[in-house]
């Protein structure tokens, strides 16, 4: 197939280690997969994540070829794509699509929080528990940064006992109210589903042609 596209994936991990999804699997949609990596929390507080992954977009994009740039990730690293897509690498709108699957996006959602009081991999991002009014949790929320209108793919299993499917659901009506081509696909299973799982790869497939010229 013809390389359509180049897809910078951005692993997860709880911003603490690294989860076995490489995003290969997206490769048979005409993207050509590249890896980033990051520091984890034991080595550097946020916002070191996100210019980790600025980095790593600016080498994607220059042995791009003239191919657009997406960014994904899982989990943890779907919130850094999200961050990545929203916020741009050099300039607010200069990603072509952000792909993001069962990714954490508000710390102080009541249901996050009570799934993940003993256990908050946001507490480990930012140094302290995320409180409102906090400049360091706000910057870290993702709809803090809505507005770049960059097209977004969620996708979330409905039963996710990790991340809860209600980050992606409130999520997605955030982006469409603030002018974001969206396209959401909430599904059956927990978390970390097989990016090659039938219906997760044709809503991938979905919402790359409506960002990508045809393979």
């Amino acid at each position: 197939m013809t390389e359509r596209g180049v897809l910078l994936w951005i692993h997860g991990g709880g911003w603490r280690g690294r989860s076995e999804e490489d995003g290969s699997a997206l490769a048979r949609l005409g993207l050509r997969v590249v890896p980033a990596t990051y520091r984890f929390v034991d080595e550097a507080r946020w916002p070191a994540q996100l210019d980790d992954v600025r980095r790593a977009a600016r080498a994607a994009r220059a042995a791009a070829g003239g191919l657009p740039l997406l960014v994904g990730g899982d989990s943890a690293g779907g919130t850094l794509a999200l961050h990545l897509t929203l916020r741009g690498v050099d300039r607010p709108d200069d990603v072509a699509a952000g792909l993001a699957y069962w990714a954490a996006s508000d710390p102080l959602a009541g249901e996050w929080r009570r799934l993940r009081a003993d256990d908050d991999p946001w507490a480990g991002l930012l140094g302290h528990r995320p409180a409102a009014g906090d400049p360091a949790t706000v910057d870290s929320t993702v709809a803090s940064h809505l507005g770049n209108r960059v097209p977004v793919l969620l996708v979330h299993g409905g039963d996710d006992r990790a991340v809860p499917v209600a980050q992606s659901v409130a999520l997605a009506g955030a982006l469409l109210a603030a002018g974001h081509p969206a396209h959401t696909w909430i599904t059956h299973g927990g978390h970390a589903l097989p990016l090659d799982r039938p219906d997760v790869l044709a809503a991938t497939a979905a919402f790359l042609d409506t960002v990508l010229p045809p393979g």
